[in-house]
């Protein structure tokens, strides 16, 4: 293969440097993460879009609940205004809507107690644990 006159190997079949090989690590490096990233914002932009037509499904839908609910809440007043002045159909009706409200914000309140404030208390008392048990370690 030195098929050359003075006997050196022709570049094409000389072994790369190691300067050369760190070259090309870093540029192969370098593509890698620009592809990775690309993929990713790629894939993000994918979910987003599913995301938004998800979201925006499940907004038509709780419209449409809310009014389908107005409904049925107007076919019992309906009903009971069979066997009662159609007022106190509408008094009662009114009356179970603003109590089953009232229990739902009763309870609503209460959960939201638990969570404020947001901080993670069973972790932060594990991290402290976790910081003493090294500094005993430390010490001995």
């Amino acid at each position: 293969m030195s098929d050359w006159i003075d006997g050196r190997i022709p570049p094409e079949e000389q072994k790369p440097t190691v300067g050369q090989l760190v070259e090309r690590l870093s540029e192969q490096a370098t593509r890698l993460v620009r592809s990775e990233i690309a993929l990713a914002k790629a894939e993000l932009k994918e979910k987003a879009k599913h995301a938004g037509v998800g979201a925006g499904m499940l907004v038509v839908g709780g419209v449409l609940v809310l009014y389908g609910l107005g409904f049925l809440f107007a076919a019992g007043m309906e009903g009971l205004a069979t066997v009662m002045p159609t007022w106190l159909a509408a008094l009662i009706v009114g009356l179970v809507l603003v109590l089953v409200a009232g229990g739902l914000a009763f309870v609503g309140v209460k959960q939201l107690q638990r969570g404020v404030p947001p901080t993670p208390t069973t972790a932060v008392e594990s991290i402290k644990e976790d910081v003493e048990t090294i500094k005993k370690g430390v010490r001995s």
